[in-house]
């Protein structure tokens, strides 16, 4: 029990992710068109997502969870061979919410993109309606650099218009900095 009196956070759970494979593409365009996931990204064709799975720059992944290996999502890395090393989270899609799934990959990707990519900066961009993420993103590390104001076309059921894209990065001495404070595991 915390000193408030409420039980402490539950562990964020178990997590991997794989490379995706052409078969698990059926699976990345339904969820990334899921009526859940749809007002905060916008989806892409099948041969981006082919395109993404050969063209080294990018890392395409499936995001499983728990003992079972269930697909839970899927993540998609840019600029994993920018010269400049700046490595875009360029898609972060989960089928499941709420569980800490999100958190959990977030942290794995941080990880990944500063230990295994030896980026100098990972960085994001998220609409602005999806308060969710820019809370997580930003208790997670990540600043906000600035804003795409109106860059995105919404349309739906209900909506017509335009939505702003926050830019949000973590440095690499930003984020070496949180390891010594003991919030990013190593």
């Amino acid at each position: 029990m915390s000193e408030r009196g409420a039980p402490p956070p539950p562990p964020l759970p178990p997590l991997h992710l794989r490379p995706t494979m052409l078969s698990d593409l059926d699976y990345v365009q339904t969820v990334e068109t899921d009526a859940a996931n749809r007002p905060f990204i916008s989806p892409w064709e099948r041969t981006q997502h082919e395109g993404a799975l050969r063209f080294p720059d990018f890392r395409h992944f499936i995001v499983e969870a728990g003992a079972s290996g269930s697909r839970d999502g899927f993540v998609i890395l840019q600029g994993c061979r920018n010269p400049h090393k700046s490595v875009e989270l360029k898609r972060l899609v989960l089928q499941t919410k709420g569980l800490g799934l999100g958190r959990a990959c977030v942290r794995l990707l941080k990880r990944m993109a500063f230990r295994d990519l030896h980026a100098h900066r990972f960085w994001l961009d998220v609409k602005s309606l999806n308060t969710r993420a820019l809370a997580l993103y930003a208790s997670e590390g990540f600043v906000e650099e600035g804003r795409l104001r109106e860059s995105v076309r919404i349309v739906g059921d209900e909506a017509d218009g335009y939505d702003s894209l926050v830019v949000m990065g973590l440095l690499d001495r930003e984020y070496q900095a949180r390891v010594a404070l003991g919030l990013e595991a190593t």
